[in-house]
Order: C-alpha cells, then sequence, then structure tokens
C-alpha cells in the first residue's frame, strides 16, 4: 500500500515534520500554495540558555497572496543569515555533535538561490540526505491535477494522481479532514502524532518543539533515525 504526505515547504522545522516524511513512500512539498506570515516558511526556533529564540529569514516586501515559489528572500538576506549562523555558532559550539552539523546548518542558511521555495527545499534535501531518510520528495506543480483546487480536494486529487493508498497528515490536521470524506474516495486517512522525548541541552530544562538544528547538535545521527520512528498513526 503506497503512502503519502503532502507538507509546505518550512525552513529547518521541528522532528514531526522529518517523522512525516519518513513515514511515507513519497512526500509532496507545495511550492503552489500561498505563503503566510503565520506560518514556518521562513522562521524557526533554536535554543536559548532556557528557553526558545526565533529567527527568520528575510523576505522582500510583496503581495501578501502570492504562492511561496513566487516570493524570494530580501535583498540583505545573506547579511542577516550570517548574523543568525553567529548566534548559532556561539550558542551550540560547546555541542557534542557541532563540529559536524555546523557545516550542513551553514549550507542550507547560505544557499544562493534566493527564491523562498527553492532555498526551502533545498535544505528539505540536505537534511534528508543527512537522515538517511529515503522517501521520494516531488514538487507538488509537477503533480498532473487541477492546481485550482483548494484545501480537501487538492489533497485528494494529488492522492489519486500518485496512485496512492494511505494519506498521513500531521497531527494538527485533525480538525481539518475527515476519514470518512477520504474514504469516500477510497483513500485511508491517518495522522501522525509525534512523541518528542526530551534529551540533554546543557543539563538545563528541557525546550521542546525547537528546529531540527537543536535535535542534531545534541543527538548523535544513529539516535535521530530512531527518533524519526517514535510516533503513533491515530
Amino acid at each position: 500500500m503506497k503512502k503519502t504526505a503532502i507538507m509546505q515547504p518550512y525552513f529547518l522545522p521541528y522532528l514531526g515534520y522529518w517523522q512525516l516524511i519518513q513515514s511515507v513512500d513519497e512526500f509532496v512539498v507545495y511550492d503552489n500554495i500561498e505563503f503566510t506570515k503565520k506560518g514556518w516558511f521562513n522562521r524557526n526556533r533554536i535554543l536559548d540558555g532556557d528557553h526558545a529564540r526565533l529567527f527568520t529569514i528575510p523576505i522582500k516586501k510583496d503581495s501578501d497572496y502570492l504562492d511561496v515559489v513566487e516570493r524570494s528572500l530580501a535583498d540583505d538576506a545573506a547579511k542577516e543569515n550570517a548574523r543568525t549562523l553567529r548566534i548559532i555558532q556561539t550558542t551550540y559550539k560547546k555541542a557534542p555533535n557541532y563540529a559536524e552539523v555546523y557545516p550542513l546548518i551553514e549550507r542550507c542558511f547560505m544557499w544562493e538561490d534566493r527564491n523562498l521555495f527553492n532555498f526551502n527545499y533545498h535544505a528539505i534535501r540536505e537534511i534528508c540526505e543527512y537522515l538517511q531518510i529515503g522517501t521520494k520528495l516531488t514538487v507538488s506543480s509537477t503533480v498532473s491535477i487541477d492546481h485550482e483546487l483548494k484545501a480537501e480536494q487538492k489533497v485528494v486529487s494529488i492522492c489519486k494522481a500518485l496512485d496512492t493508498d494511505v494519506y498521513i497528515n500531521s497531527i494538527g490536521g485533525v480538525e481539518l479532514y475527515d476519514k470518512d470524506d477520504f474514504a469516500t474516495n477510497g483513500l485511508k486517512l491517518q495522522f501522525l502524532k509525534p512523541r518528542l522525548e526530551a534529551y540533554p541541552q546543557f543539563g538545563k530544562p528541557f525546550v521542546p518543539g525547537l528546529s531540527i538544528i537543536d535535535i542534531m547538535m545534541f543527538n548523535e545521527r544513529t539516535k535521530i533515525v530512531q527518533m524519526l520512528e517514535e510516533y503513533e498513526l491515530v
């Protein structure tokens, strides 16, 4: 049975995102979906002492109704991203896996393509390779469907076009999608609920739900591969 998931192209998101990719045979990354300021397209959280610190990838001011693939990084993005990298260096330089992980993070932040989708998609591919995730990645606009469809109808159409049997969504979609509606279209709908177990962060109280940056800095790759399987399908 073929399993598929579809998600927005978030930048270095938390563990649950990578668990979702790992859980399926094909992972579709939306490029033709509207950018939202409240999403995680150009921001995430890293550790700052005993709390979370938000970082942001600056993007050009433009219409609020453009798709992600139509948005671009700001002209001064390289300068701002370099500043964020210096913060990451200061924060994590004593983390056990800093020497191995930092060059990867630097490649993600300093990737030269200024298109927001391409920038994020490159980071997704980089992290998948590091975490040994072999799932097929597909860009949504390359799937042969009516791309004017919205919400559930678009998801169902993509799944059908890809000969999907099981569609897995992040747990946040429980309020959006109905299993009976998917069953009517010949699809089994499941939701992935991550188990975000604590791990040492410089001996201080654990701060959960941070960017994959934090997990990679503090955990060996073999441990993270195990963590990718620590979820429930409901």
